[in-house]
């Protein structure tokens, strides 16, 4: 796999940065959207709710006797087929969250960050140091990097220091998130993505070790 650079917060190249193969694959667009549509799915609230029958307010008592009337028998004003009365079958809250496969999250992951590689909007930076933790600094090195419109920043918990995180909670379009809860979701929803080169590395681990315990299975399997 090809390396990629590492430059600083001005966009200056320090370095290079050697890719593993687990980012050599194709983007596969399917398994991106499965991603994309647990992570939707996750954030729907699920407060809908309907007045059943039990719920509508009247009373319970029969409204006539059943027979010799001439009219159709009723039991309760809060009958579904009266006006005010329950809805039958309506939306109650519920959780929309399902079970997502990680090895299937890792395989999204892989394909997002090879997506971003391959249109050229993969930043690696060699940390996020700067003098003061101001938001005008950030912003300033960020069009630097060419990342002017929407930006995920991604850095290890290890090296979130409080510059960074109070340079950038301010900056519209940008958010910063650990390597260790990136999700395929943030990186396509971001224009650009910047990475530490300590949070690449740590990410690319993860990425491994998920490709080799699949292939392990696989060899049982066989």
């Amino acid at each position: 796999m090809a390396n990629i650079n590492v430059v600083n917060l001005t966009g200056a190249k320090v370095g290079e940065f050697e890719l593993d193969e687990v980012f050599a694959g194709e983007v596969n667009e399917a398994l991106l959207w499965e991603a994309v549509k647990h992570y939707r799915a996750s954030l729907r609230q699920g407060t809908h709710a309907t007045k059943n029958r039990k719920l509508v307010s009247g009373a319970g008592k029969k409204l006539w006797k059943q027979k010799g009337t001439g009219r159709a028998r009723v039991g309760s004003i809060r009958t579904p087929l009266w006006r005010g009365g329950g809805t039958v079958h309506g939306p109650q809250p519920r959780s929309y969250e399902y079970a997502f496969p990680r090895k299937k999250l890792m395989g999204a992951l892989r394909s997002a960050i090879a997506s971003k590689i391959a249109d050229g909007k993969f930043t690696v930076v060699e940390n996020f140091d700067v003098s003061e933790g101001k938001t005008k600094l950030y912003r300033t090195a960020l069009n630097k990097l060419e990342a002017k419109k929407t930006a995920l920043l991604v850095e290890t918990s290890q090296q979130l220091s409080e510059k960074l995180y109070l340079g950038s909670r301010n900056l519209q379009g940008v958010e910063l998130v650990l390597s260790s809860e990136v999700h395929p979701y943030d990186l396509l929803k971001y224009e650009h993505a910047i990475f530490s080169k300590s949070a690449l590395e740590a990410l690319q681990e993860t990425l491994k070790k998920s490709v080799s315990k699949r292939k392990h299975a696989e060899k049982e399997a066989a």
